[in-house]
């Protein structure tokens, strides 16, 4: 009986290497097409963070360019990203005290790289007090070229009055760590 059983198992795995065969060579992939040449628009850099304009969750437009004038805290972050939503509500309470100090206060943006549903979804439960802009998926982009190659999540860039990177931080930030970064003296 072992012996039947070895004998149907080798016909069984030579029928099924024969029909791989068969199905590769009729249905083999074509072969790569030539890369396309180089354009210029492929060597353009990516669009700063300054000429972003993202939506918001709730409607209207994050227009960036509008914040430069005093130091601003980006943070990027996600809803499926669990250091990112921890960390949201010190961001959030540091938003608050220094939306209280006027015009001499930082600001504070969120960039969310999820889907606009998930967001909406997530800030009905937990509000922030700062303006949360949509860079969906495509913002990794924009993660890379503020410093961060993998494109990891949460990541935080402050910027000074003059719109220039002061810090970078990959990983969750917190409340001690925003006001160290205000003592600072930014530029």
């Amino acid at each position: 009986m072992k012996r039947r059983q070895l004998v149907g198992a080798g016909v069984g795995i030579a029928a099924a290497a024969a029909g791989v065969g068969w199905s590769w060579r009729h249905h083999a992939p074509a072969p790569a097409a030539a890369p396309a040449a180089a354009t210029e628009a492929d060597d353009a850099p990516p669009p700063s963070l300054w000429d972003q304009r993202l939506p918001q969750p709730q409607g209207g437009e994050l227009v960036m360019a509008t914040l430069r004038g005093r130091p601003l805290v980006v943070n990027f972050w996600a809803t499926w990203c669990p250091p990112c939503v921890k960390e949201l509500p010190e961001l959030d309470q540091f938003a608050r005290e220094q939306a209280a100090r006027g015009a001499q206060g930082w600001q504070v943006v969120g960039l969310a790289i999820d889907s606009p549903a998930a967001v909406r979804r997530f800030l009905a439960k937990t509000p922030v007090s700062f303006p949360i802009g949509m860079a969906g998926y495509a913002g990794t982009t924009l993660v890379q070229s503020l410093g961060n190659p993998a494109g990891g999540l949460p990541f935080t860039v402050v910027f000074d009055a003059a719109g220039e990177p002061m810090h970078r931080k990959l990983g969750p930030t917190s409340l001690a760590e925003l006001g160290s970064w205000v003592r600072s003296k930014p530029r």
